[in-house]
């Protein structure tokens, strides 16, 4: 927990995430199973069985300060199948990120918007539509429809363009241990409430009104009652008059369901999806 004092003298709590666990080159090795590791802010890394995919990376050039290390340079990702991106914040879509990966990444994947934006920056960006399905390796990924559309109550952001339903999204993916799920950056959706049981949310639980909202994010936890959560999105961002990045694990405490299933990781840290 990091506390401080702002200009009128207010005490000021921010959650703060483990120390970071470096990840090195093996992790991107042929394996005989599934690894997520958490990349801090909304990354994900999954290698399963081999096929290996980022999911947001962030892992340099933002905007704001940040209270972690990240786990992996840029210049260190040996091989990558596939970055997917949900949205075009740029604490998800990092364009200087992707355009370093980019000679080591096969693919990128988003909602059709990212994937013009990704043009523009010269990466052959491959655009989806919400509930369109496509596989990576031996990966079955699917699009979950966000509704995140914030720009549009921006008066800087709603003079560029307006901003659509379908330009945000989730990601469902169906490996060979089970399915992880990644809602994204959404407020609920009844759509969510009514999936499959995944096997993993990874959960964004920042309490933001163009979030999922903590109740909600509780809702959606119980929802699923045996799904693993990992929790992302939190403390690693020093901005603590943000809450978009600043969700406490601590607020979950006597409200999930099976609550042994929270796994409150470091950035890098490698957690193993079990066969059910």
């Amino acid at each position: 927990m990091k506390v401080r004092r702002d200009t009128m003298n207010k005490i000021i709590k921010q959650a703060v995430a483990p120390q970071t666990q470096p990840i090195l080159k093996d992790a991107f090795d042929i394996i005989d199973n599934t690894e997520i590791r958490w990349l801090s802010s909304a990354g994900i890394m999954i290698n399963s069985h081999g096929t290996v995919i980022m999911i947001d990376p962030l892992l340099e050039g933002f905007d704001l300060p940040l209270l972690v290390d990240m786990p992996i340079k840029s210049s260190d990702v040996p091989n990558l199948d596939g970055v997917l991106i949900t949205h075009c914040d740029n604490d998800h879509f990092s364009r200087i990120t992707c355009k370093n990966l980019s000679k080591v990444c096969k693919e990128y994947h988003g909602p059709h918007y990212v994937a013009e934006l990704m043009n523009e920056e010269g990466l052959k960006g491959i655009g989806h539509d919400i509930y369109e399905t496509f596989t990576l390796g031996n990966l079955n990924i699917k699009l979950t429809p966000a509704d995140h559309a914030w720009q549009n109550e921006s008066s800087r952001y709603s003079k560029i363009r307006k901003f659509e339903f379908e330009d945000y999204c989730g990601f469902w993916i169906d490996t060979p241990e089970g399915t992880i799920w990644l809602p994204g950056d959404s407020r609920l959706l009844k759509e969510h409430l009514e999936m499959p049981a995944p096997d993993v949310i990874l959960l964004d639980f920042s309490d933001n009104s163009w979030h999922i909202g903590l109740d909600n994010a509780i809702k959606l936890a119980n929802t699923y009652p045996n799904a693993e959560l990992i929790l992302i999105h939190w403390g690693t961002v020093d901005a603590p008059e943000m809450n978009a990045f600043n969700g406490d694990p601590e607020s979950l405490n006597g409200r999930i369901i099976n609550p042994n299933r929270i796994n409150i990781v470091a950035p890098g840290e490698k957690f193993t999806l079990k066969s059910k």
